[in-house]
Parts: structure tokens; sequence; C-alpha cells
């Protein structure tokens, strides 16, 4: 008797354990599925390429979570980063970065005014450097807000940094910069996904007609 349960023991055990492991699988294939991603259709570039620079347009789709809205109306500033990069393709090797663009976006609320107040910076933003900044006033988060989407003629290199006749990839990154806000909202942000806004996208840049 006691080899006998023993052996069906031997033979239920792994049938038990490949249910489970099938079972816990699926489970976290739906969990994956249902996962907000953060961010939502890759955003389409305009490569314009002259004499001068080069320049990129695009107009982003997102929105902001009641999360984010609500941290605003608190008067908590919120930032955005949009990043550039021209790479070289290179065939023998891994494609190789020219030159980099960076933009960063600060939206406040002015309770005083009751209007809301967009700040535009090439590169790092530092409280200082605020003055240099494009500064705009709205009426509302939406119109701000609507302006940080749509970018226009982003001059992201110089026509010196492109050589004639050479392919060249543009990686383009949007994100919602959690690093800038205050340190007791980005450890409640950790994870979070109503704080999360990234998009990506790639687009080659064809060599010039004639060249």
């Amino acid at each position: 008797m006691m080899v006998f349960i023993t052996r069906c023991w031997k033979s239920w055990l792994p049938s038990v354990m490949l249910g489970w492991l099938a079972t816990a699988v699926l489970g976290f294939g739906v969990a994956l599925a249902q996962a907000p991603t953060g961010g939502t259709e890759p955003p389409l570039l305009r490569l314009e390429r002259s004499d001068e620079a080069l320049w990129l347009s695009t107009q982003l789709q997102f929105d902001l979570s009641p999360a984010v809205v609500d941290a605003l109306h608190k008067g908590i500033p919120i930032f955005f980063v949009a990043e550039a990069d021209v790479l070289r393709e290179r065939w023998y090797w891994t494609n190789k970065r020219i030159v980099s663009a960076k933009r960063q976006f600060r939206l406040a609320y002015q309770p005083l005014t009751n209007r809301w107040r967009l700040n535009i910076l090439s590169g790092e933003i530092a409280e200082p450097a605020l003055g240099l900044a494009l500064n705009q006033n709205f009426d509302s988060w939406t119109e701000a807000l609507a302006t940080v989407r749509r970018m226009t003629r982003w001059k992201i290199a110089e026509a010196a940094d492109l050589a004639p006749g050479a392919r060249y990839l543009v990686a383009f990154r949007f994100r919602l910069d959690l690093a800038q806000l205050p340190r007791p909202l980005q450890i409640g942000t950790l994870g979070q996904a109503d704080w999360s806004v990234v998009l990506g996208s790639e687009q080659l840049l064809e060599p010039e007609p004639g060249k």
C-alpha cells in the first residue's frame, strides 16, 4: 500500500505543478496586457533639411491623468523633456551619434493671476536660467498643454553636422520628468502609471537629392 501511494503521489505532483505554473504564466500575461504603457501611438516626425539646419516638427498625442492635473492646480510645477539624437548609419558597426538636442518645458499654475505659465528652454532647466527661456501665459492648462504637444521647426542639428550623401536616423523621445518633482512627490509617484508619460519614435533622414 505504501509503495502504491508513493507512486501515485509522484505521478500526481508534476501534473499539479505544471497546472500551477500554467496558471501563473497566464495570469502574468494578462497582467502585462492590462498594464498601462504610459504612452500612446509613436509620434509622427516631419524632418526638414535646409542649407542652415535640420528641423523637427511633430504633434504629440497624450493626456495628463487626474493626479497630474490635481498636482498642477495645487501649485506644483510639472516638467517635460524632449530629446532628439541624430545618428549616422554604419553598416559595419553600430550607428554613431552625431549630435543631440534637448528641450525642456516647465508648466505651472499662478494662483494670483489665475493663469498658467509655460517656460520652454533648450538644455537643462535651472531657476536662474528661466529668465532666458521662452515664457508664455495661458488662461487654461489645456491651452498650455496644447503648446507642449505641438513642436514646430525645432532645430536639432546644424547643416555643418550632416555630411553630404550620408544616411542618418533621427531618434526622438518625450517624457514627463519625474526627477524635477519635489522629493516627497518623487517617492510617492514611483511606479505609478498615472505619472507615466513616455513617447518615442525614429525616422530615417535620406541623403539630399543629387548628393
